[in-house]
């Protein structure tokens, strides 16, 4: 019996927001210092590091359930499962709901409860319960998911990736052009000739790395609300990157059993185009390889850096033809890996 991937689906906001939206922006230094480089030549930096040209941000009247639900609705139906049959509903973010306009996150009640409750979900024994990860929230999520069913105590789980980072943003930090919003979904389940989760592997280094990603002041010292805003030390998390995530790779690829010439597609976190290609090409060379053409599809040109939503979206997108030339094929042995708050370090071989 196989454990895998039976339905996806994602929401993409309509909301197109593109990079001289920022060409405004009183963009500081973290000590509240102005930046010496004028706003246009910050911008094209920015879009030729990580690839950003624009971004989605959900509708004022969204909320990160909100689309989650949506992105859940579609999975559901992709499926062709009766969501009362769901065993579990696991929902990865990091700020709960955060209306717009307000500066406190909502998790009471979870938002994996929120879904279900949209979704009207009888069932009491559907059990929905939120995952906190960072980034590899999503996979993450299907790790514990195919863990249940493994154990026999779960059949069918809903696994959702949902953001909306453009509510936590510091106006006044140029990091915050990288954030986005949107929402992943999919349903894992066991069945004879469906895909398969062939190995997983996960690791936190919390020893010096738990607070590269945090929650800060606003580089505006001058601002007299007491609000924080996600904040990172960018080329502390690009280090370890490029340290980490590609020998975790392999390790995950070593353990499936399957030859490194098997793998059709690299679906790694969208965080920035230069620091991706970078952990790729790094995972090739422990194989004394180079980074083939078209392995590693990417959306983060149009929809920007969605944290936990960006692989289960990216994924949907490419699996319904999505993407200009990207595709995945039944049988393709593909990888999912992820790396983010925490510092949190995950990947999935996984079997379409």
């Amino acid at each position: 019996m196989n454990i895998g991937i039976s339905g996806t689906g994602c929401y993409i906001p309509s909301q197109i927001t593109e990079n001289d939206h920022f060409s405004e922006n009183e963009f500081l230094n973290s000590d509240g210092s102005a930046l010496k480089h004028s706003n246009e030549v910050i911008i094209h930096k920015f879009k030729s590091i990580t690839g950003i040209a624009k971004r989605r941000y959900v509708d004022n009247n969204l909320n990160t359930s909100d689309i989650a639900s949506i992105a859940a609705e579609k999975a559901i139906e992709d499926s062709g499962i009766n969501k009362e049959d769901l065993d579990y509903v696991i929902f990865a973010h990091n700020f709960g709901d955060v209306s717009y306009g307000k500066s406190q996150g909502d998790t009471l009640p979870s938002l994996a409860s929120r879904v279900k409750h949209n979704l009207k979900i009888k069932n009491p024994r559907c059990v929905a319960y939120d995952m906190l990860f960072g980034c590899p929230g999503w996979i993450e999520g299907v790790i514990q998911a195919n863990a249940f069913i493994k154990s026999g105590i779960a059949k069918k789980c809903l696994v959702i990736g949902a953001e909306t980072l453009s509510r936590v943003v510091d106006n006044y930090d140029r990091d915050s052009m990288i954030y986005s919003d949107g929402a992943g979904a999919t349903i894992i389940e066991a069945s004879e000739n469906g895909g398969k989760i062939l190995a997983h592997a996960s690791e936190t280094h919390a020893n010096g790395e738990a607070y590269y990603l945090f929650f800060g002041n606003s580089y505006n010292n001058e601002l007299e609300e007491d609000r924080r805003y996600i904040k990172m030390y960018g080329r502390k998390i690009y280090e370890f990157a490029l340290t980490v995530v590609p020998q975790a790779m392999k390790n995950c690829l070593l353990k499936s059993g399957q030859e490194i010439t098997a793998v059709k597609k690299i679906f790694i976190h969208q965080a920035n185009e230069k620091m991706d290609e970078a952990i790729v090409k790094r995972f090739y060379e422990l194989f004394n390889m180079d980074m083939p053409d078209g392995i590693m599809p990417m959306n983060i040109h149009e929809m920007g850096n969605s944290s936990v939503a960006t692989i289960p979206t990216l994924y949907d997108m490419v699996r319904n033809g999505k993407i200009a030339n990207q595709s995945i094929e039944k049988g393709d042995v593909v990888i999912f890996a992820s790396v983010g708050a925490g510092m949190n370090v995950n990947a999935i071989v996984y079997q379409v």
